[in-house]
């Protein structure tokens, strides 16, 4: 494979998730150094058995909607690997499935905490150094759930839908710096976050799965590596002239 990322350091929120695994691993194959981080506690096994042996991997636990947190990871990967030149800021959860009128204001507010506020404050905390290097590439995770509505997904959705907003506002305050700052969405995933989907919509996860596979135009759900893959190119050098976009991976989902 070739090692387009080679010297690259790459920061990636929620690493221990499977979009985020597959992103750790697919960067560190292409030459990059991994600062990975997720929540305190977080078993790292597996992460460190899924990337090569060469790679240089650096963990940091972090609570994304704490700014002091978030501070300290970006020191963190600052003061260890020097720079900071790709920043997936990756992590998020999916909240309740539950139609407004009964969705816990409490779980809604987190929702938007990890989603959104976590979002916010990478961005106020990596911009800086990026903008420091004069070069940098971030990426934001929202998801189609960000670009259409879903019934029971009030938190989600509105969470995502404000990823795609800061996007817009951080590739034009970043462009002249030499920063690019885009957004993924990711349509159904095989993931966990998928499988709780699948769980709060129906009292049959498989037959919610099936539903949702046979509403996509091509019948089933994406990998997280094909995330993945988005992703590292949205991050590399042939994409310098990408900036401020929102890529759907989503097998023609929001084309139908």
């Amino acid at each position: 494979m070739t090692r387009v990322l080679e010297g690259k350091v790459a920061v990636i929120t929620g690493a221990a998730g499977a979009i985020g695994m597959a992103t750790s691993r697919l960067m560190a194959e292409r030459g990059a150094t991994i600062v990975a981080v997720d929540i305190p506690g977080t078993d790292w096994s597996k992460l460190k058995a899924a990337l090569p042996k060469d790679t240089r991997l650096v963990t940091a636990e972090a609570d994304v909607t704490d700014e002091p947190s978030v501070k300290a990871y970006v020191e963190k990967a600052k003061a260890e690997c020097g720079r900071i030149d790709i920043f997936f800021n990756n992590a998020g959860i999916e909240g309740p499935v539950q139609p407004i009128e009964s969705y816990p204001l409490e779980a809604f507010m987190q929702v938007l905490g990890v989603n959104v506020a976590g979002v916010f404050l990478g961005l106020k905390h990596v911009l800086p150094v990026m903008y420091a290097q004069g070069a940098g590439s971030i990426i934001n995770t929202s998801s189609v759930a960000g670009l259409t509505g879903a019934t029971g997904m009030a938190g989600y959705c509105t969470s995502k839908h404000a990823v795609v907003g800061i996007t817009r506002v951080a590739a034009i305050e970043a462009a002249a710096k030499g920063v690019r700052v885009n957004c993924v969405n990711p349509g159904p995933i095989e993931s966990r976050m998928m499988q709780s989907i699948n769980t709060g919509q129906s009292g049959d996860p498989k037959l919610s799965h099936d539903l949702i596979s046979n509403a996509v135009p091509a019948k089933r759900y994406g990998t997280p590596e094909e995330v993945a893959g988005l992703v590292a190119f949205l991050a590399s050098d042939d994409a310098t002239y990408c900036n401020g976009g929102f890529y759907t991976v989503d097998g023609a989902l929001t084309a139908a």
